[in-house]
């Protein structure tokens, strides 16, 4: 038999490790390969749902190739592309397209097979993604969907309940367990052990061989697998890893939303880092997505924690070379681009208190800020009401009518309004408009009193903060608030002033002092039943560029001390 010959790119590389470490799920590949074969498919919607690590995407991989194999043509997706607006409507055209090319006179020669990974990364999955994606497809097309939650509401309806095939997807047994570590590498004598640690939990499974392989002293504690084990394990694995370009590129990794070759040589300071991206991919606990490479969510802060706590002067070194990177996308011509890079850069300053507000890291990204529309005004006035009272619902509509183009929505897959900003211009308003408001005359009248704002300068106010089910809590919205705000700071050249408005003040004092946005004292306005503060930054006395710098040096100068 003749060798198999090298894998010749990077993607092969992966691939063909992929295809080694894949063990069990036989019952699964099975339901999926009767569908894939049968002329009239028992069912359209292969629905895969479980925990983080479990071996999700690994299954629809391998479902995927064998799509392949079998004539089948595959459109692949990840949830965190469908989370914009220009990203879903880019894979509903392939979709489109790959199923006007199936041929009429033998449609199974080029069956079309929709993959969409990580679906939980925008949400539940409702009627948009149903009736625009898996709908485009031809009738017996197939479409495989994983997301850590179960089908949601959007699947009870009963035409679409009996297309639909729901797979909970578990640990693997011993044997399966047992049979990775070996493909893995780790010897006889320890596989029966480890195997009993992990409880069949794939990504444990694969720290355990990582750590073994670097002929670590064996990890023998009882009990089930827990955070604390994952951390112990990662912290095993790092002490195996022989050069230190290696931890550095894996620091990178940790740090960054997403990491690209190009990132790499920045934050390294290296021309050419594939040897280094290409060893991240290989990891067993890294992710690689349509955007780069993303290390689990079990493990990321882990490996960031325990890292700086390694290095801290080259931490520093690489965290500035990290946010210098994704500066210098800020200035992009594409606004989704510029967004995403905002994202970036405000996801790598996570650890720092007061630069976000209070987040909800499972929708981090998700969703993408959009023009409100005259078909949102209703929703938003409904929402301001529920939450503000009537009296601040008649200010919205007051705002609405003026200066419609300030009020930004985001939506749920489904195009439900999520909730919305209202990111007023004060200096376009007339004297009249901005008295009328008592929140937005209180932060004209400090503007003025504070320094005369001069010909050309602009002053802004994010008037109003309001998600549909958390009001100003952590929520999709709230993430979207800083990104959008920074994202306006750094295109409005002449600003003078910004002010954010929000609802109980009093909990946001420390937060916002730290972030550069201190609470104006004595400019708290009430509206209806309800107080609102104004917390406010000065652009002539500390510019954008120098916020952010101060950002870095505050979360450099932190204690990297090691976790317990």
């Amino acid at each position: 038999m003749s060798p198999t010959p090298a894998a010749r790119t990077l993607g092969e590389r992966v691939a063909e490790r992929r295809r080694r470490l894949f063990v069990g799920r036989g019952a699964e590949i099975e339901l999926f390969r009767t569908a894939l074969h049968a002329a009239d498919p028992p069912f359209s919607v292969l629905f895969l749902h479980g925990p983080g690590g479990i071996g999700k995407s690994s299954l629809l991989n391998r479902m995927a190739e064998d799509a392949v194999e079998a004539g089948a043509v595959v459109v692949r997706a990840q949830g965190g592309a469908l989370a914009s607006p220009d990203g879903f409507a880019d894979v509903v055209a392939e979709v489109r397209a790959v199923s006007r090319s199936v041929p009429a006179d033998d449609p199974a020669v080029r069956r079309p097979v929709l993959v969409i990974d990580a679906l939980d990364r925008v949400g539940d999955v409702d009627e948009r993604i149903r009736d625009k994606l898996i709908a485009a497809l031809p009738g017996d097309g197939l479409a495989v969907l994983a997301d850590r939650s179960a089908p949601g509401d959007a699947w009870c309806e009963p035409a679409w309940r009996e297309r639909l095939r729901s797979v909970a997807i578990r640990g693997l047994d011993a044997h399966e367990s047992r049979e990775l570590l070996l493909r893995s590498g780790v010897g006889d004598t320890e596989v029966k052990d480890l195997a009993v640690l992990a409880h069949g939990h794939p990504l444990a499974l694969c720290l355990l061989a990582d750590v073994a392989a670097g002929q670590n002293p064996p990890i023998r504690p009882n009990g089930p697998l827990t955070a604390d084990l994952i951390a112990v394990l990662l912290r095993r694995f790092i002490d195996t890893i022989p050069e230190a370009r290696y931890r550095r590129a894996l620091e990178v990794c940790a740090l960054a939303w997403v990491t690209t070759e190009p990132l790499l040589c920045s934050a390294l300071d290296v021309d050419d880092a594939h040897d280094l991206f290409r060893w991240l991919a290989a990891q067993s606990f890294v992710e690689a997505g349509p955007d780069g490479l993303q290390p689990h969510d079990l493990v990321r802060d882990v490996l960031d924690l325990d890292l700086r706590w390694r290095n801290p002067d080259e931490y520093r070194r690489v965290f500035r070379r990290v946010r210098r990177h994704v500066h210098r996308s800020f200035d992009a011509p594409d606004r989704r681009q510029q967004l995403r890079a905002m994202y970036e850069v405000k996801f790598i300053f996570r650890n720092l208190p007061g630069v976000l507000s209070p987040v909800d890291w499972a929708s981090w990204g998700m969703q993408h800020p959009e023009p409100a529309t005259p078909a949102d005004h209703g929703e938003i006035l409904r929402l301001v009401e529920g939450f503000e009272g009537a009296e601040s619902a008649s200010l919205a509509r007051h705002w609405l009518d003026r200066q419609p183009e300030a009020f930004i929505v985001l939506r749920e897959r489904g195009r439900a309004l999520r909730g919305f900003l209202g990111l007023l211009d004060l200096t376009k308003a007339t004297a009249e408009e901005v008295v009328s408001d008592p929140v937005t005359a209180a932060a004209w009248r400090h503007a003025t009193r504070s320094a005369p704002v001069r010909a050309g300068e602009v002053v802004t106010q994010t008037r109003f903060v309001v998600d549909r089910e958390c009001h100003q809590g952590p929520s999709p919205t709230l993430n979207a608030t800083p990104v959008v705000t920074l994202q306006r700071y750094l295109q409005m050249r002449s600003l003078a002033f910004d002010f954010l408005t929000l609802a109980e003040p009093d909990a946001w004092d420390e937060y916002f002092a730290l972030a550069g946005l201190p609470r104006v004292a004595g400019a708290d306005a009430v509206v209806g039943c309800h107080r609102f503060g104004l917390f406010c930054h000065d652009f002539r006395a500390v510019p954008v560029a120098s916020m952010i710098e101060s950002w870095e040096d505050r979360v450099l100068a932190q204690d990297f001390s090691r976790p317990e």
